[in-house]
């Protein structure tokens, strides 16, 4: 392995996100340049990784070129290159959400999510690969294939967030955008040592918006360190007049991150979760992490909350979502990937008594974390049970020893904590071998600025988002 203190190549894209938005706000350097550096990391090391997979370098430069030539900054990414997830809808550029027949389709509108990162001065480079419609924690898709982890390019970097996680590890870029329903922003970025942060639900609107009474899933940062994470969160969150349910606090709120000293942590630390099946070398990595937290000054529990029912609670609130693909045409609906069709099918089969079972049952789990979170500040486990797989692999089919029934079994590390409505993050907390481990943080119901503060206590102590790819020095 080799750290960032030692590579001197490429110097501008080793920069963090906030030390190259310095850089072009002082003049240090400008917008050009550092779009000029980024779009050549990309030419060289993409083709190998596979992360960005429709590039738009001419709009990026031009609007460099217009940026460079304000008359002031124009927001807190001025001049920062950015990727978007294929999911994403942006103006003008083709999205293709993985799925054949929209291979060619090119919006006439920008999410709102890409709309806010335009105002603040971001450039967008292009966009990130993704499984079909970000079904599934494994990036790979029949439009543009398979996305390699820059860590191991043998293996899988996750998903659905696949592609911004490993144009970050491999420095193609400084900032992402994801989102997640069951850890796609988490697991992604704990195989590929970057962070990702899933906000409490109601933070970043979704507009347009199919369902915006639904909270299951939400779009959230990917960036490397936990500083960059919450600049680009500063520019995502916070309300607007169109949607209903939504945070009343302004995005600018989160975008310098509070001290906390690690002394001053009651952390609840779960191997499992209460019984999920982990590997061995995921466990024996975190405890190495956490030793090391407890010897920074943290004080660390073993202790779980009582996930009861977390996993029929998901798998209702998935599959209901996935009701809304026999919307499609009957062609492109047997174009969808057999995993998709299947969770259809789940939805399909739902009862009116597992709708009105969910509910209450969510609502009691919710209960249960609250009183967790009386007595701990902090829930760290792990955020994948399993090591970044062969990416011949379409899904996990076993878990140390334990099968898996269907395709999103083996990522309840994530899933349960996305029905518990609290915001989670994934944090590197080491290697196994070469390959990346993370540590899942998860904080109370809407104390996103303090999971962020505590993130950064942590990541400041332990250090291992600093370790570059290999491959890649």
């Amino acid at each position: 392995m080799n750290t960032l203190e030692t590579d001197t190549s490429n110097e501008l894209c080793l920069l963090t996100a906030t030390e190259l938005a310095h850089r072009i706000a002082t003049k240090e350097i400008s917008s050009r340049e550092a779009i000029e550096a980024h779009i050549a990391r990309i030419e060289s090391i993409n083709p190998t990784i596979n992360a960005v997979v429709t590039p738009v370098f001419d709009l990026a430069l031009n609007r460099a070129d217009e940026l460079d030539n304000a008359a002031e900054i124009t927001g807190p990414l001025h001049g920062l290159p950015i990727l978007h997830k294929d999911l994403v809808p942006t103006r003008g550029i083709r999205t293709t959400y993985g799925a054949t027949f929209y291979a060619d389709h090119i919006p006439d509108f920008d999410q709102l999510i890409v709309e806010r990162m335009r105002k603040a001065g971001a450039i967008t480079l292009g966009k990130t690969n993704t499984p079909e419609f970000g079904a599934g924690s494994h990036t790979y898709n029949r439009v543009f294939g398979l996305t390699r982890n820059p860590y191991d390019t043998s293996r899988s970097c996750g998903g659905s967030s696949g592609g911004a996680a490993a144009a970050l590890a491999a420095r193609m870029i400084p900032l992402a955008d994801g989102s997640d329903t069951g850890g796609s922003l988490r697991n992604p970025a704990a195989f590929c040592n970057v962070v990702g942060f899933r906000p409490s639900p109601g933070r970043v609107p979704f507009y347009p918006s199919r369902n915006p009474w639904s909270d299951l899933s939400t779009e959230g940062p990917m960036a490397r360190t936990c500083a960059d994470v919450a600049l680009l969160f500063s520019v995502l969150a916070g309300p607007d007049p169109r949607l209903p349910g939504l945070l009343e606090t302004e995005g600018s709120a989160f975008r310098r991150i509070s001290p906390i000293r690690l002394e001053d942590l009651k952390i609840g630390f779960t191997e499992d979760f209460g019984g999920l099946p982990i590997e061995k070398p995921i466990r024996e990595t975190l405890r190495r992490f956490m030793r090391d937290l407890e010897t920074a000054g943290a004080m660390v529990t073993e202790a779980t909350p009582n996930f009861r029912d977390a996993s029929r609670i998901f798998h209702i609130l998935r599959a209901s979502n996935f009701r809304r693909f026999r919307q499609l045409p009957q062609d492109q609906f047997d174009q969808l990937k057999e995993t998709i069709r299947w969770n259809v099918e789940a939805g399909e089969a739902l009862t009116q008594d597992d709708l009105d079972w969910v509910g209450p049952a969510r609502t009691s789990l919710i209960e249960r974390m609250n009183e967790f979170f009386e007595q701990f500040d902090l829930l760290i486990g792990p955020t994948t049970q399993v090591l970044p797989f062969d990416s011949k692999t379409e899904w996990v089919r076993e878990v140390d020893s334990v099968p898996m029934s269907n395709y999103i079994e083996w990522m309840e590390a994530c899933s349960w904590i996305s029905v518990s409505c609290c915001p989670a993050l994934s944090l590197p907390a080491g290697f196994s071998g070469n390959l990346p481990v993370g540590a899942q943080l998860v904080a109370p119901m809407r104390n996103d600025a303090f999971l962020l503060a505590a993130a950064q206590a942590i990541e400041t102590a332990t250090g291992h988002a600093h370790v570059l790819p290999e491959a890649l020095t």
